[in-house]
């Protein structure tokens, strides 16, 4: 985000709701639930796959081990695979891991509040109950879909 000679701020063409580290941790996810019972999946194939680098992809999956999602067997015929079936698995507890919060302003977060900064009082805020109306939509999306659930490529055109 930047601003003009005016001081209004303009998004950059780069900025989105999810994360980098967010849109990879879900395909890397995604790339496991479709392998799961399978046996270890190698980092190389994930990362080939859904040309991720595989550097983030180690860092990501690690992380994802120590929340208890993913499991890993070192060696020669080592790699990696879902710690819990896809099923229990929803976009919404990835999300959370990788971002922290669904909101997306601070205050409308139900598990990681923070009060705004440079805003009128809460409760004369009228884009604060926007945005928790948004988010409320968001989790109850986000928590419905699980890695389980089929995810055609014509539903992302």
């Amino acid at each position: 985000m930047s601003f003009d000679a005016t001081g209004t701020i303009e998004a950059d063409k780069g900025d989105r709701v999810l994360n980098q580290k967010t849109r990879y941790a879900i395909r890397a996810l995604q790339h496991l639930a479709d392998r799961f019972g399978a046996g270890p999946v190698p980092l190389g194939e994930i990362a080939d796959a859904q040309a991720i680098p595989r550097k983030f992809l180690t860092v990501i999956l690690s992380e994802m081990g120590r929340e208890g999602l993913v499991s890993a067997q070192r060696g020669r015929d080592g790699g990696y695979w879902l710690a819990r079936p896809p099923a229990s698995v929803s976009y919404g507890e990835i999300v959370r891991l990788t971002q922290g919060s669904l909101a997306l302003v601070p205050c409308a977060s139900r598990l990681a509040y923070e009060q705004c900064r440079n805003c009128v009082a809460e409760d004369q805020c009228r884009l604060r109950a926007v945005m928790l109306t948004v988010r409320d939509a968001t989790a109850e999306i986000l928590d419905g879909m699980s890695l389980a659930d089929p995810v055609p490529l014509a539903f992302a055109a």
